[in-house]
């Protein structure tokens, strides 16, 4: 699924982001060379990093 439309980014590479140790949208969009633009995207971005940071507690 994609989370950030203004870069393409998908629902897997911010998972991949927080599994490398982000913790919040912005640093996970820079793993990938971005960052949110419009923000519409936030949101979702943010709940994504709380359900992948609990996967791994």
């Amino acid at each position: 699924m994609i989370v950030c439309v203004c870069n393409a980014l998908g629902e897997a590479q911010v998972r991949e982001a927080v599994r490398a140790g982000s913790k919040r949208p912005a640093c996970a969009y820079a793993r990938f060379g971005c960052k949110p633009v419009c923000g519409q995207c936030l949101p979702f971005a943010r709940q994504v990093i709380r359900d992948e940071s609990a996967r791994a507690n």
